[in-house]
């Protein structure tokens, strides 16, 4: 055992895990450091401890001694509406430090980690990439759907209404009321929801283990297996970097296509992929998506609130559907490949139980994940976007956009922050035919905030919605929908072309030929050539905006990240 190794070089260890009161016989066992986002930060990981004890539960029962670490994340949400938000991705980094600190600090022989929202759960698969012992991942599920299945993506629209005067302020605050009413990850295929299927995806977790109900006794259950488990994975010597591979991750972007993930993923996936090791780019996603079928119909693009996804049996379920997409000799967590578990999943009682759930609901299993020959959409989900505008690329999740602006030419509104674009279309300043640009909200500019409540205030306006663009060199919440492209590359604090826009150019936006770029000059159409002469008089004109952080985390962020296409981590 690596902990005995270290324990020979390092006298002072045993004397002070004593003093915590462990013994010899704790000494002389295999050490599992279990790790979590739990605090009382937001939903998803109010509940975790339940989960950590009950890891700590199988950890023992495997003849383990677990050790509990806590890093705690951050929530999107609370952090919306102010510069709270510009904290967020920079989080994912700082969390993935310190677990690699900690995993690395005192000798551990294997790992369960334990998160279950938008950046905790992403660090904590880039740290279990870096550290490299036997592990294995829990999530902490989903909440239930409020009253009438209000769910808390729908906040942001009923906040727009509210400004608009559309709502009375009662109502308004009833929403607020019944959006959480409980533990877990938020009720809808955001950014948490997407990276709990991911993380199974990729074989890390307990097959059908991702985005169970936050309450009730299926997680609990699962925490105590999967402290069992990575004590069988100890044994075997089964690492991370043996299990995740080039072809895991191909298998967790067509699912990802399937369930028309968060965009998040296009920054989180790259991240997870760098610290094992492993190149995923733009590219890898528009190769992939080009003939992916999306079935699956969970909100925010869908119908039904994300407990639903269990329901209709899960992950294993989406990869039956998709099944001869997918690499199935792809190792995992289990011991056994992809394929393998599947076969075991198919096997068990595992759909007879969460049919069951589902017949409680009166919706049927194909209401919410079509099958394979019927499926919503056979052209992925995600676009990547290049041209003039975007050298380096941008995204926009097309299943989420209206037909009417899959292809269209627009007017630039370009605005040097989020805070002016929005007050631009809460007055109606913004009007059909525009396209919004927002700004020096990148990786080096701001920290790459969401533009959530922008891209709420559009699509909650039926005229704006499907008439209108956001352009932005920041990215969009989960919870996101409409005509919204992200990631704009190289951003605008590095001297992007976005950088470069002007009041009444000319966007060309073609999501089928993968097309963003400017094709006129103040309201006048103009050639390539004539585009790239007036680009490089601006170029020449530019000069960077001042750095926003003089000091503290945002500082170290802003001057160490990557590109957006890249994962937006700190090199």
């Amino acid at each position: 055992m690596r902990s005995d190794e270290l324990r020979k070089v390092a006298p002072e260890l045993d004397p002070l895990l004593m003093g915590m009161g462990w013994t010899d016989e704790d000494l002389a066992k295999p050490r599992v450091i279990v790790e979590s986002t739990f605090g009382d930060s937001h939903p998803g990981s109010a509940h975790l401890m339940g989960l950590v004890d009950k890891v700590r539960d199988g950890v023992r029962q495997g003849g383990g001694t677990p050790a509990r670490y806590f890093a705690t994340d951050i929530c999107d949400g609370m952090a919306q509406g102010h510069d709270g938000i510009n904290y967020s991705l920079a989080s994912r980094d700082i969390i993935a430090n310190l677990i690699e600190i900690h995993a690395n600090a005192t000798p551990f022989d294997g790992g369960v980690f334990v998160a279950s929202c938008d950046k905790g759960l992403p660090a904590n698969l880039m740290a279990v990439g870096r550290v490299n012992i036997p592990s294995i991942v829990v999530t902490g599920g989903v909440m239930p759907a409020g009253p009438g299945l209000f769910t808390l993506e729908q906040i942001g629209t009923s906040s727009a209404r509210f400004k608009r005067g559309e709502i009375d302020a009662e109502t308004f605050r009833c929403d607020q009321h019944k959006a959480c009413p409980g533990c877990g990850a938020c009720s809808f295929m955001g950014t948490a929801g997407t990276m709990q299927v991911m993380a199974e995806a990729l074989g890390l977790m307990l097959p059908g283990t991702a985005l169970l109900p936050g309450q009730g006794d299926e997680l609990p259950r699962v925490a105590e297996e999967a402290g069992r488990r990575v004590m069988d994975l100890i044994t075997a010597n089964l690492l991370p970097r043996d299990i995740v591979t080039e072809k895991s991750f191909e298998n967790a972007i067509m699912v990802h296509a399937a369930i028309s993930g968060s965009t998040n993923a296009i920054l989180h996936l790259p991240a997870i992929a760098h610290d094992f090791g492993i190149l995923i780019d733009a590219d890898t996603f528009e190769r992939l998506n080009k003939h992916a079928h999306y079935i699956l119909d969970i909100r925010p693009t869908g119908r039904w609130p994300a407990e639903y996804f269990y329901y209709a049996g899960g992950v294993p379920a989406v990869m039956e559907e998709i099944r001869s997409l997918l690499h199935l000799d792809v190792m995992t967590v289990t011991g056994k490949t992809l394929g393998e578990n599947l076969d075991d999943v198919r096997a068990s009682d595992f759909y007879e139980k969460a049919a069951a759930r589902l017949a409680k609901t009166g919706v049927k299993r194909e209401d919410i994940l079509r099958p394979f020959d019927n499926p919503i959409g056979a052209d992925g989900t995600i676009a990547i976007l290049t041209g003039n505008l975007a050298p380096d690329g941008a995204v926009v999740k097309h299943s989420a956009v209206p037909k009417e602006m899959h292809q269209a030419v627009l007017r630039a509104r370009p605005f040097d922050s989020e805070e002016e674009a929005i007050a631009a279309v809460l007055r109606h300043d913004i009007k059909p035919g525009d396209a919004v640009f927002v700004r020096y909200e990148g990786p080096r500019g701001s920290g790459m905030p969401e533009m959530f409540y922008t891209t709420e205030a559009i699509s909650s306006d039926p005229e704006l919605a499907k008439s209108i663009a956001l352009i932005t060199d920041g990215r969009f919440s989960g919870a996101s929908r409409g005509p919204a492209i992200g990631h704009v590359s190289p951003e605008a604090a590095e001297g992007g072309p976005i950088a470069l826009v002007e009041e009444g150019d000319l966007v060309e936006i073609d999501i089928p030929a993968r097309v963003l770029r400017l094709v006129g000059i103040d309201g006048v159409p103009k050639s390539e050539e004539a585009i790239q002469e007036v680009l490089s008089d601006r170029r020449a004109a530019w000069r960077p905006h001042p750095s926003r952080f003089p000091s503290g985390v945002l500082k170290l962020f802003s001057e160490n990240a990557t590109s957006p296409m890249r994962g937006g981590y700190m090199d």
